[in-house]
């Protein structure tokens, strides 16, 4: 029998809508800074989710936080929070 262990601190992160072409999805685009391992510089990465949005809400470019959650399909696994 296989244990499932729930997840008590869900990741929470803030992010720009950038997509919000398919239904109840949107694109959130999530930057971050990273050090540069010899020069030392920081710069920014970013990663894009998908995340469910089932009013419909979020606009274009809009701030927004999304939350880890079950997994709604094969690659969204996030929802929004504001």
């Amino acid at each position: 029998m296989e244990k499932v262990i729930a997840k008590n601190n869900p990741r929470i992160l803030n992010g720009v809508v950038v997509s919000t072409k398919m239904a109840k999805t949107v694109v959130v685009e999530v930057p971050r800074l990273v050090k540069h391992p010899k020069y030392g510089k920081r710069f920014v990465r970013s990663k894009r989710y998908l995340a469910h949005d089932e009013a419909g809400e979020a606009k274009l470019g809009e701030k927004v936080r999304i939350q880890e959650t079950r997994p709604y399909s094969r690659h969204k696994n996030f929802k929004i929070l504001s």
